[in-house]
């Protein structure tokens, strides 16, 4: 993969770090996923999380059950209702996970240069000596690299080997040396592996995740344990996005599509794919083909790559999901704000970057799931996201993505790029766009306006031959994860082609909503992208006193 410069906007006023940030509607255009667990779950907590920026809210089944998190959700309806905040739900699957269990929740203390053994015996009790894992086949995993080399050669496969390192982290990898331990394989004894400690720490809680670098783990991406969440969990809720832990072949992308597709209307939920090991990096480009967006989950990433190749994939990997216009996540950010009100400047920065890179979302795990501040977190983030747009050099970014895409561009794609080459020309203060599936808005935010692109989605009547219903609401909440892109549901009487004056009423309706939250005043300029009868017409409105 190859990397690009960094899109920055030169040169940059040194007054203008003095200024302080203005308060605005929206506080970011790039959006923020929180992971909602035991400190953030009620609703005045998630009220807040909503008026602070949170777009998308995450549920981790890797911890809690069904009616835990059935009840999270119930409380982040009623916040919604009651800020009238639009939020997105993602469901994130267990996976291959590999789990210690800790079935008496008691801390455990670890010592350096002690030994540990690491069993498949789940009926024991976890200790210092002995740690119960959630899978059988540990001293038979192979090596990722030799896995493929073996499938090549035909040979059995070959087990984890003295040498090897293996992480164990407090509930997600914090990659503090106190909360987690890394250990090294001495000796495989049958099922049990016998590791050595090689720091000291207390692992506290109730999960500790364990991860193997560079080993392949003999396990569905999709389990029987997450197909039951999702055809429970996820069809009673209408999941807008399904996070697809471990991913690491586009066939593990295609089966949980073709899982969704027989659950009535989970056929619309879109499927994020979220690289987390080496195997994923391998097959990225053709995960991307199949995925609805990707999320580079760092944490795991960072063990299973050297820590000096993390950025450089960070980058490549954005990179690639800006020019396919499929919204890219990247996670593990603010760690420090777990348990601190203030980000380390090194976090400030990597958000900063993270941004100048061209992420869509930032995912906040641990720092909101289990963090002390998780509306301070949200509101941290979301102001240092809205520093570093001011200063992303956008014309740059255009240019490179019409050269990407090239001629002849798709009709649909044409239309994007002069919306967008208008809406810079004129300096418009917002781009509306009407849409029914929602994919001329995202191809829109795919150029990476400098403007907020008002994502007006048009209900369409559909019928499954035993009832009707309205489409949109999907739509609508699925561009809360793509950067610079904000949804209204149109009125559904209101087509989304037509020639009369239905069209200028809900436009009226659009300018007003924006009117409203300051984002336009008398004499701007608003871009429109509408279809009128068969053609797609991209106007220019001068607004009135």
């Amino acid at each position: 993969m190859h990397s690009t410069n960094l899109l920055l906007e030169e040169p940059i006023r040194m007054v203008s770090i003095l200024q302080p940030s203005k308060p605005s509607f929206f506080p970011a255009m790039t959006k923020i996923v929180g992971t909602l667990g035991p400190k953030s779950r009620s609703v005045e907590v998630i009220s807040a999380c909503l008026k602070a920026g949170m777009s998308v809210a995450r549920f981790d089944f890797s911890w809690g059950d069904v009616d835990y998190h059935q009840e999270t959700l119930e409380n982040l309806k009623a916040a919604i209702k009651g800020t009238r905040k639009l939020c997105a739900v993602m469901l994130d699957t267990v996976g291959p996970e590999l789990q210690v269990v800790n079935k008496s929740e008691k801390a455990i203390s670890l010592v350096a240069d002690s030994h540990v053994v690491l069993t498949p015996d789940q009926e024991q009790e976890a200790s210092s000596a002995l740690l119960p894992i959630n899978f059988i086949g540990l001293s038979k995993a192979s090596n990722f690299l030799l896995h493929i080399m073996l499938i090549l050669c035909t040979l059995p496969s070959m087990s984890v080997k003295p040498g090897d390192t293996i992480f164990i982290g407090q509930y997600l990898f914090t990659g503090s040396e106190t909360t987690s331990v890394w250990l090294e394989v001495a000796e495989l004894k049958g099922d049990d592996v016998v590791c050595i400690i090689k720091n000291s720490a207390t692992l506290a809680g109730s999960l500790f995740t364990l991860h193997i670098s560079q080993i392949h783990i003999d396990l569905p991406t999709l389990t029987e344990a997450d197909k039951n969440v999702i055809t429970t969990w996820g069809v009673r809720n209408k999941i807008d996005f399904l996070s697809l832990s471990y991913t690491r072949h586009a066939e593990d992308v295609r089966k949980a599509r073709e899982f969704l597709s027989k659950l009535g209307d989970l056929h619309q939920t879109q499927i994020f794919a979220k690289i987390e090991n080496i195997e994923g990096l391998t097959h990225f480009d053709e995960i991307l083909q199949e995925a609805d967006g990707i999320i580079l989950s760092r944490g795991n990433l960072g063990v299973d790559l050297p820590p000096e190749k993390v950025f450089l994939f960070q980058k490549a990997a954005v990179y690639k999901c800006n020019m396919a216009g499929k919204p890219a996540v990247i996670t593990r950010v603010v760690d420090s704000m777990t348990d601190n009100l203030r980000p380390t400047r090194a976090e400030a920065t990597d958000v900063a970057n993270a941004i100048l890179d061209g992420s869509d979302a930032i995912l906040l795990g641990a720092e909101t799931l289990r963090g002390l501040y998780p509306v301070e977190t949200i509101s941290t983030v979301g102001r240092i996201c809205y520093e570093a747009e001011k200063v992303y050099n956008q014309d740059l970014y255009f240019k490179k993505t019409l050269k990407y895409v090239g001629e002849p561009m798709t009709h649909l794609e044409s239309i994007a790029s002069s919306a967008v080459r208008a809406a810079i020309k004129v300096k418009a203060s917002v781009i509306i766009c009407f849409t029914s599936s929602g994919k001329a808005a995202r191809l829109i935010a795919k150029y990476r306006p400098t403007m907020p692109v008002l994502s007006v989605v048009i209900p369409q009547l559909k019928t499954n031959q035993l009832r009707w219903s309205f489409s949109g609401a999907f739509e609508a909440r699925q561009s809360l994860i793509v950067r610079g892109l904000f949804p209204m549901l149109a009125d559904p009487r209101h087509p989304a082609e037509s020639t009369s004056a239905t069209n200028e009423s809900v436009l009226k309706v659009a300018l007003d909503h924006v009117k409203a939250s300051g984002l336009i005043m008398p004499h701007d300029r608003v871009v429109v992208c509408q279809k009128v009868g068969d053609a797609s017409v991209v106007k220019i409105i001068e607004l009135e006193d």
